[in-house]
C-alpha cells in the first residue's frame, strides 16, 4: 500500500505539514511533529481508525483516497511464483492443503 496523504492534502490546498497537524488539531485529534512527519512524508507503518476518521474529513475523502492498493509489490513477494508476458502468475506449486493437527484433546466445554 502506499499512503497517498500528502498529494489529498495538495488538492485541498494544504502545503506544510504543520498546517495539516493544526487542521487535525482543530478538529479535534492531537498528533505529536514526528507522527505527523511520518504521516507527511508516507513513512507510516501504523494509522489508527480514529485518526484516518479524521483526516478523511478535514481532506473531505475517503480511506480509499488515501491508501492506494499496488498489487504488483504483493505479487513480487510471493515466494515460487512467476510472471507471465500477459501479467498473470503461474503457480510453481499448489496451495497446501489445511491440515488439522492432532494432538491432546482439549477439556469439553461446561454444560
Amino acid at each position: 500500500m502506499r499512503w497517498n496523504l500528502r498529494m489529498k492534502a495538495a488538492e485541498r490546498g494544504i502545503w506544510k505539514s504543520t498546517e495539516m497537524r493544526r487542521l487535525l488539531a482543530e478538529a479535534g485529534v492531537e498528533i505529536s511533529a514526528g507522527k505527523m512527519s511520518q504521516l507527511w512524508t508516507g513513512t507510516v507503518n501504523i494509522v489508527r481508525l480514529d485518526e484516518l476518521d479524521v483526516i478523511c474529513s478535514v481532506l473531505d475523502c475517503d480511506p480509499c483516497d488515501l491508501l492506494i492498493r499496488e498489487p504488483e509489490k504483493v505479487a513480487a513477494r510471493r515466494p515460487g511464483r512467476e510472471q507471465t508476458a500477459t501479467g498473470d502468475s503461474a503457480a510453481a506449486d499448489p496451495v497446501p492443503a489445511v491440515v488439522p493437527r492432532l494432538g491432546k484433546r482439549r477439556s469439553e466445554p461446561p454444560l
